[in-house]
């Protein structure tokens, strides 16, 4: 009987035309697959909680996989990180009922996306942040993105509506902080829509930089068309960070 296993993994999606599989284009699923099929001899097809576009990073995104693999848990982790490119990491494997789903079952996701505020953009982090050099008022920010919090229809920051049998999702948790030089914006939600996380994130850049008024957002959250809000930000500062299934213990 196949069993049917869990991953935990974090990448570095710069070098990556997003996760999904896409003929002669590197991806994360592609690359997955293909040192799962090295490691148990056998073709296997990965089913992720969500899609990350090209550029964008994962530390916690959540994969499961049928197998006849023999190899434990801890055994998978240490052999397919040794297959794996440097920039996919397995975190942790488990053996789950053949029920669980991967994409299906996930009840909430965690998005963080990171902003260097600094005058000048430090050169080691061009890879994991979007540089804005005007300073941001982050007060102003957060004031602004507790608009979006609770259940809504979000067309106004979908990109290629409709993608989604419906734009209605419910954000459980937004807030925008600051440590030194980095701002960041942190969205849970039970679910997303194709940019709405980066859409979120260009719109109140503009309310950081002061060319919007804070009470804006409320707005164009309920004009329900792209075009009120702002620009889609880079993917580069965007990150999963965490997904929850209803079994979680945190």
């Amino acid at each position: 009987m196949l069993r049917n296993l869990k991953l935990s993994i974090c990448y570095d999606g710069t070098d990556f035309h997003g996760w999904q599989r896409q003929p002669d284009l590197r991806t994360v699923q592609g690359v997955l697959e293909e040192a799962i099929r090295q490691l148990t001899g056998f073709e296997a097809t990965t089913d992720a909680s969500g899609r990350t576009d090209a550029g964008v990073h994962a530390l916690g995104q959540v994969v499961h996989f049928h197998s006849a693999s023999p190899h434990p848990p801890e055994v998978l982790v240490k052999a397919l990180n040794a297959l794996l490119p440097r920039d996919v990491r397995v975190r942790g494997a488990w053996e789950v009922p053949q029920s669980f789903h991967a994409t299906l079952d996930a009840k909430a996701k965690l998005y963080r996306y990171v902003i260097d505020n600094n005058t000048i953009a430090d050169p080691f982090q061009l890879r994991y942040c979007h540089h804005v050099h005007h300073p941001l008022d982050v007060a102003a920010m957060h004031l602004a993105a507790q608009a979006l919090k609770g259940r809504h229809d979000f067309h106004s920051f979908e990109t290629r509506w409709p993608n989604r049998t419906s734009s209605v999702r419910t954000i459980t948790h937004i807030a925008v902080n600051r440590m030194g030089g980095f701002v960041w914006i942190d969205v849970e939600a039970d679910g997303f829509l194709y940019n709405m996380v980066r859409a979120i994130a260009g719109t109140l850049i503009l309310v950081g930089v002061g060319r919007w008024p804070a009470s804006r957002v409320a707005d164009v959250l309920a004009a329900e068309d792209r075009a009120a809000a702002g620009p889609t930000a880079p993917p580069q500062g965007l990150f999963l960070v965490r997904v929850r299934y209803a079994d979680d213990r945190e």
